[in-house]
């Protein structure tokens, strides 16, 4: 979730992380009114259908990551200066955050501060920067060998293997890792494919121009499916796994299929969403205080609006985008309103 430096500043990317993290959100608003009905999920059919087709979020951040990293990488920079470059824009932010929210917003806890840091448990956020952290460390590794890896004969079967492990992890049982390794081997796929897509983007507008009438359907079947998926196998395992999870074939191949299309059509000639890329540079904070900002609303609906009728709204077909509206609205101007302060982006992010 790096911004590229100006040598090799890409708005495209810009507003395709500006769209994970409106994902992220649609997913934890409307988590929260599957929550409420205590999971019932016939109840709240405009949730769980949201929530679903949102999964692409995270790993669409892995990819990101991979894209960015390879694509402003400097030769020569030394491995701690890569380090200090990279991990140095995230890693203040992160630690100021997990400790607000460790010592301030969720206080009960079963681990220690350095515990919840390590594993992404400060708040339900977090969970995926440590292993963002980890392909930090290998990522020089990665780019040494990277004539070799971008060899469709190499990449064609790292990407099945990538498959065959998102299947295992989702079908069977989770793989049986420490958490932060666990994310790291289910989406070094789209990392791996980040960094490719970084130096083939003429190829990849190319390719999906040439068969977009057969890959915008398909993404939107795909979609389709993921919600049927997730939604039928909770109603029959009542594991709530089932539907959490976004590491899944389906949704790997989704967001590869997404980026693809998303960034042709974005890098379009006149596309007026580019002329939005300064509101998409708040997004890294808006991903740190969003929930702050959801906790709050839901505080206020619950005060002002909801009163003893609160299943009652949130089972209306409109009550989950305009919870999604008010809460990513609110955490945007917010994260404005924080960036006016002088100095402060590089604590907060």
């Amino acid at each position: 979730m790096q911004t590229v430096r100006p040598g090799n500043y890409d708005p495209v990317i810009d507003i395709l992380r500006a769209i994970s993290i409106l994902a992220v959100i649609c997913i934890h608003t409307t988590t929260r009114t599957m929550e409420t009905v205590n999971l019932y999920l016939p109840k709240v059919p405009v949730a769980i259908f949201l929530n679903q087709i949102s999964r692409f979020a995270v790993p669409m951040f892995f990819l990101i990551s991979g894209f960015v990293l390879e694509l402003s990488h400097k030769d020569g920079l030394g491995y701690f200066g890569y380090l200090k470059k990279r991990l140095g824009k995230i890693l203040i932010p992160y630690v100021f955050w997990s400790a607000i929210y460790y010592f301030f917003i969720y206080t009960r806890h079963g681990v220690s501060f350095w515990q919840a840091l390590a594993g992404g448990n400060s708040s339900y956020q977090l969970y995926f920067i440590p292993s963002l952290f980890l392909l930090y460390l290998v990522f020089p590794l990665l780019h040494a060998v990277y004539r070799w890896i971008s060899r469709w004969w190499v990449i064609i079967p790292i990407l099945a293997i990538q498959i065959w492990l998102l299947y295992l992890d989702y079908y069977p049982r989770e793989i049986n890792l420490w958490d932060p390794l666990r994310i790291v081997v289910l989406n070094s796929g789209c990392f791996l494919a980040g960094m490719i897509a970084s130096q083939n983007t003429d190829k990849i507008k190319e390719l999906t121009v040439k068969f977009k009438f057969i890959l915008a359907p398909a993404a939107g079947l795909l979609g389709i499916f993921i919600f049927r998926e997730g939604g039928s196998r909770y109603l029959t395992s009542w594991n709530y796994i089932d539907f959490y999870s976004q590491w899944r074939p389906s949704i790997f191949i989704y967001t590869l299929g997404l980026f693809g299309l998303g960034y042709t059509w974005l890098s379009r000639p006149g596309q007026i969403f580019l002329k939005l890329a300064g509101w998409a540079n708040e997004s890294f904070l808006v991903f740190f205080i969003h929930v702050i900002i959801l906790e709050k609303v839901w505080e206020l609906f619950n005060k002002v609006i909801f009163g003893r009728q609160t299943e009652f709204f949130i089972r209306q077909w409109w009550w989950d985008p305009v919870f999604f509206l008010v809460v990513a609205g609110g955490s945007f101007l917010a994260a404005r309103l924080i960036h006016k302060i002088p100095y402060i982006q590089k604590v907060t992010g």
